[in-house]
């Protein structure tokens, strides 16, 4: 393919991958009530969110079903990527592809949803507790509709890690050799990560992503070591030449 067809080909899987996304938006957003009622669980029992415009509702309910639209259409999105990249790989590579997509779907959800009933509960509790009794919490909600929506994608997004070792183990682009040898890089990449992605400059909720994004990172070293091609032994002839 020439690279005004590789353009063309871009083009057109971003906006099948975007008309999944608005379809599924305008699908989610009848369901916005219970979705936002699903959202606000993380919160503690008698914490309310508050909106301070007349239209901060409704935006905050289109934000949310646009939300929704694209975690239901991360399989779309993750085939319309995959097939992209086809086109450079190998016959055999190609054969990966559902696999990974099937994976990336998995470990996305995986991710997203650790984050949402484990990570969210904790770090609100936490950071409400910094609260006293003239010190009271008043969250808006817009701004936590964007701190849970972000976490979530993020973790989910940092849960891809194993999917992509593994792809790219198996075309030969990096081994279990490779990883264990950047280790101790590997340690400051991820606290640097943590530091950007999170979107609370605390350090507890940039902890409580440096933790499963290392244990993922052994987790991919795993994979690659169960997964890596063994090199083809060399036959020797009964006088032992080769």
């Amino acid at each position: 393919m020439s690279f005004l067809d590789h353009l063309e080909e871009l083009r057109s899987r971003i906006i099948k991958s975007l008309f999944s996304v608005i379809i599924l938006s305008i699908v989610a957003y009848l369901f916005s009530e219970r979705l936002l009622n699903f959202i606000l669980r993380p919160l503690p029992g008698d914490q309310a969110v508050y909106f301070l415009s007349p239209t901060e509702a409704f935006s905050t309910r289109i934000k949310i079903s646009l939300i929704a639209g694209i975690i239901v259409s991360v399989p779309v999105i993750f085939y319309h990527l995959w097939k992209f990249v086809v086109p450079g790989l190998f016959a055999k590579e190609v054969k990966l592809v559902i696999p990974v997509v099937l994976s990336s779907t998995i470990f996305f959800l995986i991710g997203a949803s650790f984050c949402f009933l484990m990570v969210l509960p904790v770090s609100i509790k936490f950071l409400m507790a910094f609260g006293t009794d003239k010190l009271k919490p008043m969250i808006q909600i817009k701004d936590y509709i964007s701190f849970v929506c972000y976490m979530s994608l993020a973790f989910g997004a940092v849960f891809e890690l194993p999917v992509i070792s593994f792809f790219l183990g198996r075309i030969g682009i990096i081994s279990a050799k490779t990883l264990i040898k950047g280790r101790k890089y590997a340690v400051v990449i991820i606290l640097i990560v943590a530091a950007v992605v999170t979107p609370t400059p605390d350090a507890f909720t940039q902890l409580m992503l440096a933790g499963p994004l290392y244990f993922l990172y052994e987790v991919s070293i795993i994979i690659l070591k169960l997964t890596a091609k063994k090199k083809p032994v060399p036959e020797t002839s009964p006088e032992g030449e080769t």
